[in-house]
């Protein structure tokens, strides 16, 4: 059977109006839209780099732990050895001269009454009277101690002069007061010259003395 398809042309226009000419255009544009859409994902698609497909690392075995190392430490112990010094002198401890100490006080007694005035009970004289009796004593002890005796000062400075003690001073000849910290050197102030005996001219005594007599009882007839 033959069949024949036939377009009625009729129904096409034959003049085109406004309207279809606006449709016409936004079928146009919408196709050109649809197109650069089109042509940009796949553009997009292209640029985008491929993602490398993961690789599996396999987990690393833990490090052994470092055995610790035994560090030798050596020290060297300088062993010190303790020269022992000089041995100190032994302390001489000298019996006292009481015949010289005896004699001394019968000189005393002699030139200056020395006894006498000690041994008073001056409690109930004046103060005239003592400064007289004390003129008279001075005066003999001055005399003894000059004719039997050669004194000087162990100082030479100032009393109340700062003056610096050195190491090795001599004990026996400075006496140290206040407050005393420390080793020598030594810094202070001079309160008292002192007094060095240079020589001694002590008479002679007979075997017969007796030395503890220092003043011989006197009577008158």
């Amino acid at each position: 059977m033959n069949t024949q398809f036939t377009i009625d042309t009729s129904i096409i226009p034959t003049t085109l109006d406004l309207f279809h000419v606006i449709l016409a255009g936004a079928v146009v544009i919408l196709a050109l839209l649809l197109i650069l859409l089109l042509l940009g994902m796949v553009i997009s698609m292209a640029r985008k780099p491929k993602q490398p497909e993961p690789v599996e690392v396999p987990a690393a075995e833990p490090l052994p732990a470092p055995e610790p190392e035994i560090i030798e430490k050596i020290v060297e112990v300088e062993k010190i050895v303790e020269v022992p010094g000089p041995a100190p002198e032994p302390v001489i401890l000298k019996e006292p001269t009481s015949d010289a100490a005896l004699q001394l006080l019968a000189l005393l007694q002699k030139e200056a009454r020395f006894v006498d005035f000690v041994k008073e009970e001056i409690s109930a004289y004046s103060d005239e009277e003592i400064g007289a009796a004390a003129r008279v004593v001075h005066n003999g002890c001055y005399k003894t101690l000059n004719e039997y005796f050669s004194i000087t000062r162990i100082r030479d400075e100032q009393e109340n002069d700062k003056i610096t003690l050195q190491k090795g001073f001599d004990p026996s000849a400075v006496r140290l007061t206040g407050n005393i910290i420390g080793e020598a050197p030594f810094t202070g102030t001079l309160i008292h010259k002192g007094w060095l005996a240079t020589d001694i001219r002590l008479p002679k005594l007979t075997e017969k003395h007796n030395a503890k007599v220092i003043a011989p009882a006197e009577v008158e007839l």
